[in-house]
């Protein structure tokens, strides 16, 4: 599943800013895939943290191909030894633990959070061990499909803007203005 917007967005987003809509009319639509399973997607999160692309995508392969579905229940079964042997770090292993245990025991509602609004949904995400803010904001993007979101501390986001607007620096209040 890709990421749902259509022209309605395109339209909004080019009527707000010129240099904008020339950087969308270039690049055209773009199809970034979606986890709309949240367990799921915050263990491929916390995996992914301060590595390269290549190795989060062959750890979570590794992890799929020997747990099956990755749930609370198969994280769980695997123990945080069996976790490490796919390669991740042990501190990882222990937050992706964590999660499940909070999971299982009901302390965090994978249910529910779907219902919060976007501010309160990164705030329970980030209460979570191994998830910041940063890492809230993609699931809430990337998993939950939440359209407002827009990341000031996402690099590439920042590296992008730098390149459209021409600006060495972008604070937070140029981000927002913007």
């Amino acid at each position: 599943m890709f990421f749902q917007y259509g022209e309605k967005e395109i339209r909004y987003l080019k009527q707000k800013d010129k240099r904008l809509a020339e950087v969308i009319d270039k690049i055209r639509k773009i199809e970034r895939e979606v986890d709309s399973d949240l367990f799921s997607s915050v263990v491929h999160h916390i995996i992914g943290q301060q590595i390269s692309t290549k190795a989060q995508a062959t750890i979570w392969q590794r992890m799929q191909d020997n747990l099956g579905a990755v749930n609370a229940d198969t994280v769980l079964a695997a123990g945080i030894n069996h976790l490490q042997s796919f390669g991740m770090t042990f501190k990882k292993a222990e937050y992706i633990t964590d999660f499940a245990v909070k999971v299982q025991n009901g302390a965090f509602d994978l249910e529910g959070i779907w219902d919060k609004t976007d501010d309160e949904a990164i705030e329970e995400l980030s209460s979570l061990k191994g998830i910041g803010v940063w890492t809230a904001e993609m699931i809430l993007l990337f998993c939950m499909q939440r359209s407002n979101v827009f990341s000031y501390g996402d690099l590439a986001v920042l590296r992008g803007m730098r390149m459209v607007y021409h600006h060495r620096k972008i604070d937070r209040k140029l981000f927002e203005d913007d």
